[in-house]
Formats: C-alpha cells, structure tokens, sequence
C-alpha cells in the first residue's frame, strides 16, 4: 500500500457517507451478537478486499488501519479520526462495546437525520437557482441575439414605445453591462457562500430570518441538535457536549454555542443559556421546550425526542420553502417570456407602421 492508496482511502471512506453508514450498521450488529470489535472489523476487511484478493480497496484499508490504531492503545473514536468527518468522531465517545453500540446506532441516527435535512435544503435551493439562470439566459439571448437585428432593421429614427422599449433598453444595458452584472453576481455569490459559516454578530442574527441565511441556520441547528441528544444519551454531561461541538463547529455555529456555554457556567439550564444569547437558535419554540424539559427527569429522553421532532419539522419547512420558491421561479420566467413575447410583436408593429 502507497500513501497515494492510503489518501484515496481515506478520501471515498469520508465522502461515500451511505456505504460508511452500511459499515457501521455491519459493526454494530456483529457487536450485538457477541463478536469483539476486532473480529468484527477484521470480517468487514475481508468482505471488502473480497478475502484478501483486493487488500487495496478503500473500505479494506479503512478497515485494517482502524485496527492497528486500535491495537496501538487508541479508543475507537480515536481509530476514526481522520477517516470519518469530525462531527462523526465527536459521537463515538466511548471505547467500551456496550457504549459503543449506542455511539455506532447515534452515529446512524444523526447521519440520517441530517443527510435528510440537506436534501430537502438543496432540493429548496437548486431549482430555484436553475430558474434563475433560466431567467438570465433568456434575457442575455434575447438582449444579445432578438433585438439587435430588430434594432437595425428599424433605423435610428424610430422611437420605440411600450414593452419594445423596455425590451431595447435591456438589449442594450445587456450588450454594454452583461460582464458588469455578471461580476458583481459572482461577488454577491462569493459573499453570501463565505458568510453563511463565518458571519456573527447582531446583524447576522436579524438576517438569519431571511434566505439563505434562514435556511443555513435551519440545516446547522437539526445537525447541532440531533449531535447533541445523542452525544447525552451516550452519557456525555449537556456541558461537555457543548464543549465538544463548540470546538469542532465553524465561527458561526461556535460563538452561539460559547455565548450558550458562558451562561451554563453561570448556573443557568440549557435552554435559558440558549435564550440569553438573544440569537433565536435554533428556534424560539425549540428554546421553550429545553428550558421546560432541562431541570426535568429523563432529560437525554426528552432531548432526543425534541431534536427528532424538530428534524422533521424542519424537513417539512424546507419543503414549504421549495414549493414556495419554486412558484415563484416559475411566475417569474413565464413573466420573462411574456414581457419578451409582447415586445418582439410590438417591435415587429412598430417597424412596419414605420415603413408603410
């Protein structure tokens, strides 16, 4: 085995997430039934190198190296790191089988959950998107390729009226502007994509109202919340879980959680830390049900059972979204081709009033 085939290993163990997840169903079976880690590891590697004939498949390597790391003294979330993304590490936190079991099933769960949350995010975003630029192309083909000829064919002496002259108006800004417009789209691209994980402050809490600063914030809060009912089913104390997703979060999910974290030290329960960030995360009804259930018995329970709710909630909000914004994609293009419609025809009327 190179280094070159231990960097591709690692590469498809962390992105292939639904054959990582199949694995780690395989494991916590094969514990379920009584079988050492090891054991267990040591058959996925064999059914993955087809018993031994292919050693250099990703999965194989992924497994044999898991297993010197774990002969080497390491705790399982330790074997794993660096081959499973670090929201995934942060959830294996015990090196015990039966602690571990839970951790392998939560990992499943988590996983699930929030792959789930990003599909209803990017079907909310993408076709959207794709009528966008739906709309753009038809205005530059139209501006570039329809009206000029028209233009032309008419003279400079006309004067255009009605929808012709919006429609000449946009030809020309699109002929003498399109790399101009196309620039500062890119820039606003560009800073949107950079400030969804890196943007704190006031004014990031007022946008986060609005798309697709709304919609970042549903995603990351369903993630941040299903990672921290299992990391406290697993046992792990509300403040070190914290703690732990603090610290391997992006500035924008980690100020919330070290505002949240000031005010647990302060001696205040979870939900009322999360409430006295002022930053309405994840939601003002999600913040009421914590600060109820945080001083209450059978709180990992309950956690759990919120942040399923939730996942769901905001699966169905996303939904909403996409429908909504869809319609709106779908108005706005047949409005586009209308406009465009109705002013070719006029153009066409007003150059043959002109020359009969």
């Amino acid at each position: 085995m190179t280094k070159l085939d231990l960097l591709y290993a690692k590469f498809v163990f962390k992105t292939d997430t639904e054959k990582r997840m199949a694995i780690s169903r395989k494991i916590a079976s094969l514990l379920r039934n009584n079988f050492t880690l090891m054991d267990a590891l040591h058959r996925i590697e064999m059914i993955e190198s087809h018993d031994g004939r292919r050693p250099n498949e990703p999965f194989a390597i992924a497994m044999r190296e898991i297993q010197q790391n774990l002969e080497r003294g390491m705790t399982f979330a330790q074997a794993t790191e660096g081959w499973v993304p670090n929201e995934e590490t942060l959830l294996l936190t015990s090196g015990n089988v039966s602690s571990l079991l839970v951790s392998l099933e939560n990992v499943g769960r988590v996983v699930g959950g929030i792959n789930r949350i990003k599909r209803a995010m990017w079907s909310a975003i993408t076709y959207p998107l794709f009528l966008f630029f739906l709309t753009v192309a038809i205005i530059v083909m139209v501006g570039v390729y329809l009206v000029p000829p028209l233009v032309e064919a008419a003279g400079s002496e006309i004067v255009w009226r009605g929808s012709a002259a919006s429609l000449v108006y946009v030809s020309n800004f699109a002929n003498k502007y399109w790399y101009v417009v196309a620039i500062m789209f890119l820039c606003l691209v560009s800073f949107v994509w950079l400030s969804l994980p890196n943007w704190t402050g006031k004014v990031r809490t007022w946008f986060d109202k609005l798309p697709p600063y709304s919609t970042y914030k549903l995603q990351v809060s369903v993630s941040w919340l299903m990672s921290l009912a299992a990391m406290v089913s697993a046992g792990v104390s509300v403040p070190d879980a914290m703690r732990l997703l603090a610290d391997s979060s992006n500035k924008y999910l980690s100020n919330i959680l070290d505002e949240a974290l000031h005010h647990i030290a302060n001696g205040e329960n979870l939900g009322n830390a999360l409430a006295l960030t002022g930053k309405d995360f994840p939601s003002e009804e999600i913040i009421g049900d914590l600060i109820i259930y945080s001083d209450m018995n059978d709180f990992d329970k309950n956690l759990d059972k919120i942040a399923r709710d939730y996942m769901e909630e905001s699966v169905r909000k996303m939904e909403n979204i996409s429908s909504v914004l869809n319609s709106i994609g779908i108005i706005l293009v047949s409005v586009i081709i209308g406009w465009v419609v109705l002013g070719t025809f006029q153009m066409q009327e007003q150059i043959t009033s002109v020359f009969m």
